[in-house]
């Protein structure tokens, strides 16, 4: 007998050659949180747990046939943008979500958890321009507010002003990651989030781990919303799901390579939690 397909959510990044982050880490949260994952590769990078050694743009037609493939066969009820790249990139996606009608989580990746930068300085006007106003939820972590605001963040109520300043261009919703503020700055050295729709917040904190491997976190957690919504769930219901998951992922990541591990997007079915 046929079954009913799951919610279908879509990945619009960059790949991953080391499996961590990038589409390989959306793809693995869809599949642990019970949706359908689909993917259009906006580029290709060759990346392990040192960094990144290089990356490769694809066209804008590429990107378009990809996304066009998708949605008008099989359908989405959610689309995540992760790595965009280039100014034309991002207007060209942008373009695309304004037909969709579907959740929107765009994760403004701007560099790397390496340091390694992965959007175009030129881009950034047409992120905030573009890209933004398209958002459901926005997830930028605090060296994405920086780039696109000008706001550095260095404790719980900067992180109030870089929403307020996200929100300005756009997004309906604005969920600023504290996850690199200081130890100690949260409550009780937790690991803070702020949600928000200008009119009502969310702190979502979660005990700060200390292992180091934890690469893929923006990604994973972006992925996360993105399936929580296509499942249903209001933003704020998403959003606190979505913490609980990647918590438990940090926790549980794991050695990989002679660098910066990934994050365990098995955790649960390897008996974490």
């Amino acid at each position: 007998m046929p079954t009913t397909a799951p919610p279908r959510v879509l990945t619009v990044a960059g790949s991953d050659s080391g499996g961590g982050a990038g589409i390989q880490a959306d793809l693995k949260t869809m599949l642990a949180l019970g949706v359908h994952g689909m993917s259009v590769v906006t580029a290709v990078t060759a990346q392990n747990s040192l960094g990144v050694q290089g990356a490769w743009e694809l066209p804008a037609e590429a990107v378009r046939a990809q996304f066009r493939s998708v949605v008008d066969d099989i359908g989405v009820q959610a689309v995540k943008t992760g790595m965009l790249a280039s100014a034309e990139l991002v207007e060209t996606v942008a373009e695309l979500l304004s037909a969709t009608g579907v959740p929107v989580v765009v994760d403004p990746v701007g560099v790397s958890k390496h340091g390694d930068p992965l959007l175009a300085p030129s881009a950034l006007d047409s992120v905030r321009r573009r890209l933004l106003p398209a958002a459901t939820v926005a997830t930028p972590n605090l060296d994405e507010v920086a780039q696109l605001t000008g706001i550095r963040v260095e404790d719980t109520d900067g992180m109030r002003r870089a929403a307020e300043a996200v929100l300005g261009h756009g997004p309906r919703w604005a969920l600023v990651k504290g996850g690199h503020l200081p130890a100690g700055t949260g409550s009780a050295g937790d690991a803070v989030d702020l949600l928000t729709d200008g009119s009502e917040e969310h702190w979502l904190r979660a005990p700060r781990h200390g292992n180091r491997h934890t690469h893929g976190t923006g990604c994973t957690l972006a992925s996360a919303l993105a399936s929580g919504l296509a499942r249903g769930l209001t933003v704020p219901q998403a959003a606190h799901e979505a913490k609980r998951y990647v918590t438990g992922a940090i926790a549980a990541g794991f050695s990989l390579g002679s660098g910066i591990g990934p994050v365990d997007h098995a955790w649960r079915l390897r008996g974490h939690g």
